[in-house]
């Protein structure tokens, strides 16, 4: 500055040089499209695998009915046998509970006529029953 107080300090003749004001970042990322692109082939690849699992699970089923429908006579003649066992007990409890009644018919049915009914009395464990006192 020279000795003028009222002097001002100015620009030099012909402008400041010229500068670089605006952000000059690099990309980072994928653009929108590609995004875009890559959540798609997530989703159809899902799609896809979920279709596949679907029929598994089909197949799973259909063949679980078949291994029923192929048990079941087995279990069937299980809980006969089972049902004969328990009835021939039963006979033989009653054979020894009313062996001094005379006329007395160990298995004879209560019912007068001739067709089958099951008995209607279940099969309570000793623990279950009223009365029981455990010692």
């Amino acid at each position: 500055m020279s000795g003028n107080p009222a002097a001002q300090d100015l620009p030099p003749k012909g402008g400041f040089p010229a500068f670089k004001y605006e952000r000059n970042l690099p990309k980072r990322g994928p653009s929108g499209v590609a995004m875009f692109a890559i959540c798609g082939g997530i989703m159809a690849y899902g799609w896809y695998k979920l279709h596949y699992a679907l029929g598994e699970r089909h197949e799973l089923q259909r063949e679980k009915m078949w291994a029923r429908i192929h048990v079941t006579p087995l279990l069937i003649a299980e809980a006969d046998r089972d049902e004969y066992r328990r009835r021939h007990a039963a006979v033989e409890r009653e054979k020894a509970i009313m062996k001094d009644v005379p006329g007395w018919v160990p298995g004879q049915s209560v019912y007068n006529g001739k067709r089958y009914v099951p008995d209607t009395i279940a099969n309570i464990p000793l623990h279950q029953q009223a009365g029981f006192k455990k010692d």
